[in-house]
Parts: structure tokens; sequence; C-alpha cells
């Protein structure tokens, strides 16, 4: 024999693993595992869009989970989120390394102590998968808001962008999408050990909550509107720095005179008029002023104005049918260390002048998310903002009946960024029941429907026009009603009532001797 024997809790000679046995490879199958669903979960993201494999990578945390304590279950949690973040968030490494480094460990984090959430060894299975939607949920959640405000990239919620399962956003926003693959993931990991009735229960869930969202309301058509995004074209994966700022501008100007009209609306994209000082006071205000007179239409400019040294403002500007001026909006929601810098007199007395931080810090707006226009009232969120559900359901609730999403893309490395944008889109349409008209100066450009559809979408770095006859629309989502709140506050009561009843159960067993528990199927209590 390779082992001995000891005595068991009933007086019962049971096996002792013998110390010859090397754990390593029972613990090289967990990392494996454990890599093998982060790899599912970045696999079910744009740009690879494989969205099933979401289901499964959820399905694999939870059988991490079982049966594991709470060190384990982080250490094994954040392995997962390793292998999810890594390659969906590679576009980083181009602009900063370390950060990349940073930004991947610690967003791994938050799904480790997602994994601390769930009841441990002591708890029963369905204890386990009442907490695993939860907790899974409350971790996007988390990384969606802090810090400096969220960084709501490589999502769950954007690998069901193109799945029926994005419907879900219509009632419950992206964050409902997120409860629901969570519920299904666990009826896969259900399945696996068999327990029928729980998987067929989830499945049954799932398919109901996708049949209450399709069926949910949407707003309605008001009247429609032709449109024109424009894109400039040029090289991906440039700087400012190293751009001709008139040659980006002249660009979209010849792209802007292959419109075909009549046109009610043109969209520019964001930040293609880069001045210092009030736009009004350069030339290329009255040159945007002659286009629209031109075209009869009214024109929506991305503009960059410089206000002095260390900040500035990035603003949609409109451009009336007659060349007046109309209304702007200034972005509120700013990216960090892209537009402004946390934390910036730190970081600068640490890192020194040659710290490669952005010099200027933008300037946040204050307004409503709406610009009021001939062409109706356009909602607008401004490239980093369509990342977040509330930006989009400002502008709604403000009278939006058309979103537009003024962008710009053309920094980046690879099309990772640019790809997960297009299914944000996606997503504001679904939970707004609004057109969102996307407009980036190197692409993608994009046109989506209110169900999530996209109906045209540019290439990367071509000039082009895209060209259509969308609709404004009026009406509330359940999803622009109640927001997000309602399904971050039910997936804390799903993990409040999971430890609730594993709490109970091991006070049970506290009070009965090891025989008892284990004639009643019990065990004495673990840590967790």
């Amino acid at each position: 024999m390779s082992g001995t024997t000891g005595a068991g809790p009933a007086g019962i000679m049971a096996p002792v693993p013998s110390r010859s046995l090397p754990r390593l490879p029972a613990r090289l199958g967990t990392a494996l595992l454990a890599v093998a669903g982060g790899l599912c979960l970045a696999a079910s993201v744009p740009p690879w869009g494989w969205w099933p494999l979401a289901f499964v990578g959820v399905a694999a945390w939870d059988r991490l989970l079982a049966g594991t304590p709470a060190t384990g279950r982080f250490a094994r949690s954040w392995l997962l989120a390793v292998a999810w973040f890594a390659p969906s968030m590679l576009w980083m490494v181009d602009m900063t390394t370390p950060g990349y480094v940073v930004a991947v460990a610690v967003f791994a984090a938050y799904v480790g102590v997602a994994g601390i959430l769930v009841p441990g060894r002591s708890a029963r299975p369905w204890m386990r998968w009442l907490a695993v939607p939860g907790a899974f949920t409350l971790a996007e959640a988390a990384r969606w808001a802090f810090p400096f405000g969220g960084v709501p990239l490589a999502t769950t919620a954007m690998s069901q962008a193109a799945a029926p399962l994005g419907q879900v956003a219509r009632v419950g926003c992206a964050i409902g999408v997120v409860l629901v693959v969570g519920v299904v993931g666990v009826a896969l990991s259900a399945a696996w050990e068999r327990e029928w009735r729980v998987a067929a229960g989830g499945l049954a869930l799932a398919v109901a909550l996708w049949g209450v969202a399709v069926l949910a309301p949407s707003g309605h058509d008001v009247r429609p509107l032709e449109v024109a995004l424009i894109q400039g074209g040029g090289r991906q994966n440039t700087r400012a720095s190293d751009t001709d700022p008139r040659e980006v501008f002249l660009r979209h100007v010849e792209a802007t005179r292959k419109v075909v009209p009549p046109v009610d609306l043109v969209v520019w994209p964001e930040n293609v008029v880069d001045v210092e000082g009030p736009l009004q006071d350069h030339k290329e205000s009255r040159e945007l002023s002659q286009l629209a007179q031109q075209l009869d239409t009214t024109l929506v400019a991305g503009v960059t104005e410089g206000i002095d040294s260390r900040s500035f403002v990035n603003a949609s500007i409109v451009f009336l049918p007659d060349g007046s001026t109309g209304e702007r909006y200034d972005k509120v929601h700013r990216v960090p260390f892209g537009e402004y810098v946390p934390l910036r007199d730190v970081l600068e007395s640490v890192a020194g002048s040659s710290s490669g931080l952005p010099l200027r810090d933008a300037r946040s707006g204050t307004g409503p998310a709406v610009l009021h226009t001939p062409a109706g009232t356009l909602g607008v969120s401004i490239s980093w903002e369509v990342f977040f559900t509330d930006r989009a359901r400002d502008a709604v609730q403000h009278g939006g009946q058309i979103l537009l999403n003024p962008t710009n893309g053309s920094s980046y490395w690879l099309t990772q960024v640019q790809t997960q944008q297009v299914a944000s889109s996606r997503l504001r349409a679904i939970e707004t029941g609004r057109w969102v008209l996307q407009a980036s100066p190197t692409g993608f450009s994009a046109i989506v429907d209110p169900d999530g559809r996209v109906l045209q979408r540019t290439s990367v770095s071509e000039q082009a026009v895209v060209q259509e006859v969308v609709a404004e629309r009026s009406g509330d989502t359940v999803a622009t009603v109640i927001g997000p709140n309602p399904v971050i506050v039910l997936s804390g009561v799903l993990v409040g009532l999971a430890w609730w009843f594993a709490r109970g159960r091991e006070w049970l067993a506290a009070r009965r001797s090891p025989r008892d528990a284990e004639l009643v199927g019990g065990e004495p209590p673990d840590a967790d």
C-alpha cells in the first residue's frame, strides 16, 4: 500500500492520503481551470465576441469556489480574472505597460473579493449557487464605479451585446445582463453536478427574463431623420502630438463634401477640431458654419478648446442651418490618465517631468447630456461616456430623442477599445430605446438601432460617410426609469441570503455531535 490508515469520525478506519503523492498535479489542475475560465470570459467579449463562453467562464468560477476556504477562493478568483483581463485589456500595453500590469492586478482583485463573498466549505451547493450570480454582479458593478469613476472595459455585459441576453438591458440595464449571465453560468455548473432541477430552473429563469425584456416598452418613433456620420480617415495608432490638427480638420471637411443632401443632421467625431482658445476666434468656426449652410443642415462638431497650459475643454458644438452657432455640451465623464490625471501632484513629484502623463486636464462639464437643435433634442455621450449607463440615461431623462457618440479611437493600438465601444453603443441603444450614432475619425463609426443591431459600420482608417434614415424616438424603457441600482441591491440580497442560510446551517451543525452531523448529512463548521 502507498499509505496508512487512521480512525474515521465513527471509529471506522479511513484511508489517509500518502505523503508520497505529489500535490502539484491537483494544484496545477486548479490553476489550469482558473486560467481556462478566465480565457473563456476574455474570448466572450469583443473583438472576439464568442458570447456563449461567458457562461462557461462563470461555471468554471463556480467549480473553483466549491469546497474552498476563503483564501483559496480569493486566489483562484484572482487568477481567473487575470486570465480574463490580461488579453482583453492588452491595448493598454501600448500606452503604459506598468499601468497595464497594475490595472489587470487591481481589477482581478475585485473578482477575488467576489470569491470571498460566496459561502465556502460549510455551505451546501445550492447556497453557493444562490450567491455566485450576485457576487459576480457586485464585482462588475464595483469595477464600473471605482476608482476614478470606474473603468467598464472588457465587461461581461459587452459579451452579450450581440446575443439574445443583451435585450435584458432594456429592463435591468447592462448590469442586469451580468446578473443573468451569472444565472446561466450557475445552471451549467449545476448540470455538471447532475443537479438537473437547478440547471433547468436557472435556464428557465434566464429565458423568462429575456422574454420579459423583449416584450417590455422600448419607446416609439416620432419622426424620421436623415443623418450622416463623417469619418475623415487616417492612420490608426497616432497621437495628437504627432498629428497636424489642421490636416485632421481638412480630412473631415473633404469627407463632408461627399454627403448627399438633403440631410437633417451631420455628426463629426470627437476633438477633430483642435484649437487654442474659444472656437469662434478661429477660421475653423467659419468653415463649419459654411458647411452647415451649404448642406442646409444641423452639424455637430467635436471640438477641443485649449484654455491655458494646464487645462482644456472637450465639447460637442452645434452649427445651425443658417450658419449660426447653437448649443454646446461639455464632456462630463473624463478619461482617467487620458483627459485628466488623478493625484497629479503626487504622481508628478514621484515620476518627475518625464512621467509621460498628459500635461493638461480636461475641465468637466456640468450640464445635462442634451443639445436642442432643429433636428430634435440630441442626447450626447462623448467617447468614454458611452461605456456608462448613467450618461445615456441622463440624456433620455432630459428629452433626448436620439443618442450621439462622437469619439476618437485613433490613438489606440489594436481595435479592442473600438469594438468594445461599439458593443457599449449597442447596450446604450437597448437600455434607452434610442438610435445611437457613433462617429470616429479613423473608425469604427456605426449606426445602431434601438434593438442594438448595427446597421452600418466603417472599417479602420478609411475615409467614409455613413448615411442612413433613422428616427427620433420618445418614451421610456424600464431601464431608463429604474436605473441599475435595483439589480445591484438584488445582487447584494442574494449574497446575504446565501450567507444567512449557510450560517444557520453552521449553527445547527455546531449543536450536534459529529456522529449526529454525519447521520443527518451535516458536517462540523469550517472556517470560510
